[in-house]
């Protein structure tokens, strides 16, 4: 059997999704794999979630206090440090960097909530998408799972799925339910991508990246 696959976790928030991404791995909803470590941009609750999980977690000190290109670095040195095959996306508030853009080129997701390609883009995210989305008059509303490039919200999808908006909708419930739609979507777009047979760049990494390492109980 080959060694599981290594995954990050990027988040700057509550970790909600982390700590389902978690279970999915430990579970074997995500076969053969595991959350080697979780990267935070700041102090977050998905720190205290990933000390809880006995997931090792890593803060890189905010942009604003280091040039880009060494921030990116430091992301680049803890990818290494824990031998990550591919990079998940969470609620992380900061733009990927060029550097860890093409040590990762199609090895990073992300999870957004609205059907991408509307709804996207630099300052769309919590409340302000559900906002924009009820204000557009939509009947539908859901989550994407893409791969991420240099634009904000751009990249290549994976998987999407979709909800109606029910009659006296509010951005709060449907941040609700979006949220819980992202729990089942995020570890099932996932799977689908480690599994893809389409990609063989996908399938030759972990040669090359992984160093082994024990699977997720």
């Amino acid at each position: 059997m080959s060694p599981p696959w290594s995954l990050a976790v990027f988040c700057s928030g509550q970790g909600t999704n982390f700590e389902r991404l978690v279970q999915a791995c430990r579970n074997q909803e995500v076969p053969s794999s595991r959350i080697s470590v979780l990267i935070a941009d700041r102090p977050c609750p998905a720190v205290e979630r990933a000390k809880k999980l006995e997931i090792p977690n890593v803060i890189v000190p905010p942009p604003q206090s280091l040039p880009d290109k060494n921030w990116d670095q430091n992301l680049l040195g803890a990818l290494e440090l824990y031998s990550i095959d591919v990079i998940l996306l969470a609620g992380f508030l900061k733009k990927i960097g060029s550097l860890v853009l093409k040590q990762f080129s199609g090895r990073i997701l992300n999870i957004h909530p609205a059907l991408l390609p509307q709804f996207g883009g630099s300052g769309m995210y919590g409340r302000r998408v559900h906002e924009a989305v009820l204000a557009s008059g939509t009947k539908e509303s859901g989550a994407t799972v893409h791969l991420v490039d240099e634009e904000f919200d751009h990249g290549p999808i994976v998987l999407q799925e979709r909800l109606s908006i029910l009659p006296r909708e509010t951005p709060e419930s449907l941040q609700k339910r979006i949220h819980e739609l992202e729990r089942r979507l995020y570890p099932k777009a996932l799977a689908q991508f480690l599994l893809s047979p389409t990609d063989s760049s996908r399938l030759n990494i972990k040669s090359s990246t992984s160093n082994g390492g024990h699977e997720c109980r």
